[in-house]
């Protein structure tokens, strides 16, 4: 029978264990389960940040300073769509597509 899971030694300073134990045991855990549980936050905390990177770089460069800003260009991009479908709603009324 193959192993689904690989086993890994890592090193902690006596202190930081004795936490990860007494939180394994506070959450009926074992320290396994809690450090995979850490590796998937971490990950996720890292892809968030990636993403509020993203977005400040684009804010920035779209020119958008506050949330009125925001707003503005939501608003901006609402009206632009609904003009769209109104002009498409036309063309299909009078057949000229």
């Amino acid at each position: 029978m193959m192993r689904t899971t690989k086993v890994v030694s890592i090193t902690l300073p006596p202190p930081l264990f004795e936490q990860a134990q007494a939180l394994a045991k506070e959450e009926n855990r074992t320290i396994s389960e809690l450090m995979r549980e850490a590796l998937r936050r971490y990950q996720s905390e890292r892809m968030w940040e990636r993403l509020r990177s993203f977005g400040t770089i684009s804010a920035e460069m779209a020119g958008v300073k506050n949330e009125e800003d925001i707003v503005k260009l939501v608003r901006q991009v609402r009206r632009e769509m609904a003009e769209e479908e109104a002009a498409r709603a036309s063309q299909l009324a009078t057949g000229t597509e």
